[in-house]
């Protein structure tokens, strides 16, 4: 749920406005289903902060998500993109490494913010997922290494 009504310049001001990760020393914390999650608490210089989370199943590398999410001023976060692993379908999508946006139409819609996704061959790994929001989304004071392109990837 949103606070507010936001537009696509809105969440897309969230998504690219400069952060710097306020605590990089967050220790991996198990989660029921033998899952392990992360999370880094992010601000901007307007004040802004947000959740950049990383989760894996600690079964499955294939299953991860690492996503940006901003917390409203009421405290209820605002899934803003989410990069996530091949374990699922998503739509269309069969089993593919796909990204999640976050977009007002969804909203309008009364869809899930984050409904809609794209295929990505970006990355592979959780990690190569990280560098994905540290680029795209404008995060300070973590690093990830991108995947290194397989043989197979193709061009």
């Amino acid at each position: 749920m949103i606070d507010s009504l936001v537009s696509n310049d809105d969440l897309d001001g969230h998504r690219t406005a400069l952060k710097r990760v306020t605590n990089p020393g967050a220790r991996w914390r198990k989660k029921p289903g033998r899952q392990s999650q992360r999370n880094f608490t992010v601000e901007s210089d307007d004040g802004s902060v947000y959740l950049l989370y990383l989760r894996q199943n600690l079964d499955d590398k294939k299953d991860f998500s690492c996503g940006l999410s901003w917390i409203q001023r009421s405290g209820k976060p605002l899934s803003l993109v989410r990069y996530n692993g091949s374990s699922h379908i998503h739509g269309g999508i069969r089993y593919r490494r796909h990204v999640h946006r976050a977009s007002a139409e969804a909203l309008a819609a009364g869809r899930k913010i984050d409904s809609h996704a794209d295929e990505t061959d970006r990355y592979a790994t959780l990690e190569g997922a990280l560098a994905c929001p540290i680029e795209d989304c404008g995060v300070r004071g973590l690093t990830a290494r991108h995947d290194e392109r397989d043989l197979f990837d193709g061009p």
